[in-house]
């Protein structure tokens, strides 16, 4: 789970926790080469990007935070790309073939780490194998690397073969979310935390915490996707850590940055300055229950209860967003259409009090009770969240107040460890993922410190379409996929509430986005 566990799987508010972080050092500007002028530290294009907070260590290996995962995809590249209709396009890899249970992906000859040293398949197939084993422990598991799999390579041929003892529909799609680094530093990525050993486009040249953190472009890069030589790209990409949005406007407009995700209000100046953006839509406000044995939310009843006294569109116009349509899987993914909607039950207060009614609670003055024990919920949200979302969920505590339940609210600064510690009845916790297989851990098999199903979700009927779908490749399973998420809402095991738009402004450069943030091979400046 990341910091997108809503932009990661990455865990999130739309605005992350980490936005709160740090404040911007002052420095002189003229320094950064921004607007997309030549650099005074030996010339050429410069694109220079506002990030909210600073990233904190940049371990390709380690990192789930969304900034650095996208700085990190500036520097590393994946085995294949993922093009904007969401199929596979070449990267490190110029061919690859794939069955449920394995896939083969022949590197490019000539591809290089920064130092010259060329990426052997031998690499490749190491770093599979280290994200594999559980002792690691790398939150890439699961993500850009199946469970159970294991990596082999032949040198002659430059080919990787992964395989897995349980079926993994998309092998070849995850390849995309893997970022290949040199085997020398499989043993020590922690060396990466402010350095990179890349096999990307760009080279992390400078570092300062808190302040900035420069790229520049790699003279011999030839490996982009569908074999883009990166001609096209700039030169130097710096990151700078802006922490407020009005200033990352202000910034934007008066030429000062090139790039800057701006969510709020400050977009609609800057949409009537006719600064373009672009847009992707991630999942905003969701809700997991904890069904662990001794929380009442463990019966679906006192779940059904407690979501239909909600008024959900009423509380997403607080969050303003609009109605969630999926779990939290961020476009380009291969599985589309709207699996909530029609699962949710409606806002009804009487019949949520005869749910509990029939399942054997009684109102006793203002609060439900049963064998003399009031209904509580302790509902989680993390720090830094959006005021939206503090709205929102003070509004979600009002309305079960008044229905009868006694809600206590705690604000985590580590959501994961909230929720893994199983302290918590209720959380407000939107997941980001790039494939529906992603999120099968966090509502199947083991609990934390095993496994991720924090909830402690037991789906009978989501265990067996997830099984059938992951029988199929890819995008044949998506019917399955679907109907899969939707099960988990119809149970109500998880309750997604509302989306809202990742929006990227940008002057003098044009761009694509993806849920972590500006896709390098796609940067350019604009004429002018």
């Amino acid at each position: 789970m990341t910091a997108k566990t809503s932009r990661s799987t990455r865990t999130n508010a739309r605005r992350r926790a980490a936005r709160l972080a740090a404040a911007a050092t002052a420095v002189a500007l003229a320094a950064t080469a921004c607007g997309g002028s030549p650099s005074a530290a030996g010339g050429g294009s410069t694109v220079t990007i506002a990030i909210s907070a600073d990233p904190g260590s940049l371990d390709p290996i380690t990192t789930v935070d969304t900034s650095a995962l996208n700085m990190n995809e500036f520097a590393y590249d994946p085995l294949v790309h993922a093009a904007a209709d969401g199929s596979m396009t070449s990267g490190v890899a110029s061919t690859w073939s794939a069955t449920p249970t394995s896939a083969s992906f022949t590197l490019r000859s000539g591809v290089t780490c920064q130092d010259g040293s060329p990426l052997q398949a031998a690499d490749v197939a190491a770093e599979y194998n280290y994200i594999a084993d559980p002792k690691n422990q790398s939150p890439l598991l699961g993500i850009s690397v199946p469970p159970t799999a294991v990596a082999t390579a032949d040198a002659a041929t430059r080919t990787v073969t992964v395989r897995t003892a349980r079926p993994a529909p998309f092998l070849v799609q995850m390849a995309a979310l893997l970022p290949l680094l040199c085997r020398r530093d499989l043993a020590d990525s922690a060396t990466l935390a402010r350095t990179t050993d890349a096999t990307g486009a760009y080279r992390l040249t400078q570092a300062v915490p808190g302040d900035q953190y420069v790229y520049v472009k790699r003279s011999g890069y030839t490996w982009g996707p569908g074999g883009d030589s990166g001609a096209k790209l700039p030169d130097k990409v710096v990151f700078k850590v802006v922490s407020s949005e009005s200033t990352a406007a202000n910034m934007l407009l008066a030429g000062e940055i090139d790039v800057a995700e701006i969510d709020g209000a400050d977009g609609q100046r800057l949409a009537a300055a006719r600064v373009s953006s672009q847009t992707v839509q991630e999942l905003y406000g969701e809700l997991f229950f904890n069904e662990a044995s001794g929380h009442a939310t463990a019966d679906a009843a006192v779940r059904r209860a407690l979501v239909g006294a909600l008024d959900l569109p009423q509380i997403g116009v607080v969050a303003t967003g609009t109605p969630a349509t999926n779990l939290g899987e961020v476009s380009p993914t291969p599985c589309t259409g709207d699996t909530v909607q029609g699962s949710l039950p409606a806002h009804d207060t009487t019949g949520a009090a005869a749910e509990l009614t029939a399942d054997g609670w009684t109102r006793s003055g203002s609060t439900w009770t049963k064998n003399g024990r009031p209904l509580t919920v302790a509902l989680s949200y993390p720090t830094g969240s959006d005021s939206e979302v503090d709205s929102a969920i003070q509004l979600a505590v009002q309305q079960w107040t008044a229905f009868g339940v006694k809600v206590s609210t705690t604000v985590s600064a580590n959501i994961v460890a909230t929720l893994s510690s199983g302290a918590w009845d209720v959380s407000w916790t939107p997941l980001g993922v790039a494939l529906p297989n992603q999120l099968a851990p966090f509502f199947s098999g083991p609990r934390p410190p095993q496994g991720n199903n924090f909830g402690g979700v037991d789906n009978s009927r989501y265990n067996g379409l997830v099984a059938q779908a992951s029988a199929l490749p890819g995008a044949a399973g998506c019917t399955l996929w679907n109907a899969a998420d939707a099960s988990l809402v119809a149970r109500l095991d998880v309750l997604p509430i509302v989306d809202s738009p990742k929006r990227l402004y940008g002057k003098g450069v044009t761009f694509r986005i993806d849920g972590a943030g500006v896709i390098p091979s796609t940067l350019r400046l604009t004429e002018g």
